[in-house]
């Protein structure tokens, strides 16, 4: 064997079965009082006709963060959000073409950011729409198992962060916020425990503004530099 045999990357190749990647994303937004979920439509097999996250194969020549972006453009016409790596899904029976590893990604979208998004299916989906959260279709593959991981992180993290800032406007008042809260966690909350417990932290403050309304006028907040600065540096979902 020559040194440049020796080399090669042939080399290296062993004869053991070699499993596929995909990548799933999972984008979320708050809207009309509901958390929304990003779902496309299949066009193909298998589960044609079924819901699923946007999400594909990996290609050989790119690397992970690539492939969500270039799936989610693709099959949903979205582009230019911050995606994160949530957690890798290997069960060896989730797919029934063949073993297929996922790596699914997550984004939390707010009103305003989603309402400037175009959706529009494109590529091997034949429609993309949100859906309620706790109201979805039947999904495909493991879908609905990583929803559920995906929003039980959610709602671990946002107890005991300044998450909620991608969710919400800029401004927005204590009203909206516990909303916020409540639909994500799925259960009420007491307003005078909420709003007691929220203004104790250092998250938020008051902006100065007032909205008017059918009742009394209402304080505007936001979260502060300090907290928002503070969730981005560090990994939402570690």
């Amino acid at each position: 064997m020559t040194a440049k045999d020796r080399s090669s990357p042939e080399t290296y190749v062993y004869e053991h079965p070699r499993p596929a990647v995909t990548v799933d994303i999972i984008l979320f937004t708050f809207h009309n009082a509901d958390l929304k979920l990003l779902l496309v439509q299949r066009k193909g097999e298998p589960f044609q006709g079924k819901w699923a996250l946007p999400g594909g194969f990996v290609q050989p020549d790119e690397d992970l963060d690539t492939a969500a972006l270039r799936e989610l453009a693709e099959e949903t016409n979205v582009s230019d959000v911050y995606l994160e790596q949530l957690y890798t899904f290997g069960e060896p029976d989730r797919d029934p073409r063949t073993r297929v590893i996922t790596v699914a990604y997550f984004a939390l979208l707010s009103a305003d950011q989603s309402a400037q998004l175009n959706v529009q299916s494109n590529s091997d989906a034949s429609d993309a729409r949100w859906w309620s959260m706790y109201d979805l279709p039947e999904l495909a593959f493991d879908h609905a198992r990583i929803l559920q991981y995906a929003l039980q992180r959610l709602r671990w993290k946002l107890e005991w962060t300044a998450l909620g800032f991608l969710l919400l406007p800029a401004e927005f008042t204590l009203s909206e916020l516990q909303k916020v809260y409540e639909t994500v966690l799925n259960e009420p909350l007491d307003k005078r425990n909420f709003r007691r417990k929220m203004q104790a932290t250092d998250v938020l403050e008051e902006t100065g503004n007032i909205r008017e309304g059918d009742h009394r006028p209402a304080k505007l907040y936001r979260f502060t530099a300090k907290a928002i600065e503070l969730e981005q540096v560090r990994r939402r979902f570690p």
